[in-house]
């Protein structure tokens, strides 16, 4: 199973570099003239493998997005566009416009390259079988010339919303009516996307925001998490991603220096964060029991303080409602991170229905969330009134 996932990998980025004349082999990500954000470049047929169960015409875009890091030019993205089977409905496939959790940093993380995991497999069919398509981009620097500035929220955003427009105007049979679902990271980046869309991305009908184990970091809360965690013991999950982080900003801020940040302990789980992707360096920094305590040296909010600026939201007030999924234990991202975000967009006047989910995890709430997050995908693209639920309560 491992070696058949390699040589998936390995088809589809040498698909990906020699359909796309906007790719080259440099590590950074070079300007573009031609076309405008949301232009198709390239388009390949998904393998089987990668696509999702029952699916219909499966697909590998190559499109121009805005640079999230700097806010201007263009650069290359890739995508995957997956429409259920059979005809389309009149007015084509209304979208879900996926963004996907922590996967890694490297190129050969990126998620169209990649089989589906079975969660997000199961998560997604729950989505087709509602009569959405999915269009699922894997993030600037992911599978394409430069670095992936993790957790980025305008590059997260530019390179969704930029993704929808190359599928609506390229793929036939789609729908200009969109839900935007993420996870994890990809939680943030849809509440970040939305946040972007009024101004940024006015052509596109966005109907409402689904998001599970959504990030939101404040100083307060960075402080929180630095106090419980000065004495902890045992391997903490929240550290891989403080090595991603660590990792995307060094590729564009050349005054970072990582060893102002990790300790001696942490640095090699540090270095093997630009080539790991998220499960197989999940299971280096558990063997090496990484946590807060052992691997952040003191002062590190001030050293990642730029990555932490970049992961903020432009606006807390949405113009669609919010879904947001958290699980009771979860360890990924801390629930009073998630409650921070429900909090904060409640306050900023967002229609917000919050849910926890009891004893469950950050990977068990994603498909324990479905019934719910249904029942709010009917009313929104219905037109309908959502129930708001700003103070949720285990269920």
């Amino acid at each position: 199973m491992r070696l058949n996932r390699l040589l998936l990998a390995g088809t589809c980025l040498l698909a990906g570099l020699s359909l796309n004349p906007l790719v080259s082999s440099s590590h950074a990500a070079p300007p573009q003239k031609a076309g405008k954000p949301g232009t198709m470049t390239a388009k390949a047929a998904l393998p089987a493998a990668l696509s999702l169960p029952d699916a219909g015409r499966s697909l590998r875009i190559t499109y121009l997005s805005t640079n999230g890091i700097t806010g201007k030019g263009l650069v290359p993205v890739t995508e995957e566009v997956i429409l259920p089977a059979g005809k389309a409905p009149p007015g084509g496939w209304p979208i879900v416009a996926w963004a996907h959790g922590t996967s890694g940093v490297a190129d050969h993380c990126a998620p169209s390259c990649n089989p589906w995991s079975d969660r997000n497999r199961k998560y997604m069919s729950a989505w087709m079988k509602r009569g959405f398509a999915v269009v699922g981009t894997d993030y600037q620097g992911l599978g394409t010339p430069g670095i992936h500035a993790y957790l980025n929220t305008r590059v997260e955003a530019y390179s969704v919303l930029d993704g929808v427009r190359a599928a609506l105007t390229s793929v036939p049979g789609l729908q200009n009516k969109i839900m935007i679902v993420g996870q994890s990271q990809g939680g943030g980046a849809a509440f970040a996307s939305a946040s972007y869309a009024p101004d940024y991305a006015p052509d596109l009908n966005i109907r409402g925001t689904v998001a599970t184990g959504a990030p939101y970091v404040s100083q307060e809360l960075l402080e929180q998490m630095a106090t419980s965690g000065a004495h902890e013991t045992g391997f903490n999950p929240v550290i891989v991603y403080a090595l991603y982080l660590a990792q995307g900003l060094s590729g564009y801020d050349s005054s970072f220096k990582p060893e102002t940040v990790f300790t001696e302990k942490a640095m090699p789980a540090y270095q093997a964060a630009a080539d790991l992707c998220v499960y197989p360096l999940t299971s280096k920094a558990r063997a090496e029991e990484l946590n807060f305590s052992n691997s952040l040296k003191p002062g590190y909010q001030h050293a990642l303080a730029p990555a932490f600026a970049a992961m903020a939201y432009p606006t807390m007030k949405l113009k669609q409602p919010l879904f947001v999924g958290t699980g009771e234990v979860d360890q990924d991202v801390p629930p009073p991170l998630q409650l921070g975000l429900v909090k904060a967009a409640c306050e900023a006047g967002t229609v917000v229905q919050a849910h926890i989910y009891k004893g469950l995890n950050h990977d068990q709430t994603v498909n324990a969330s479905l019934p719910d997050s249904e029942i709010f995908t009917k009313a929104v693209m219905s037109d309908q009134p959502v129930t708001p639920q700003c103070a949720p309560t285990p269920e």
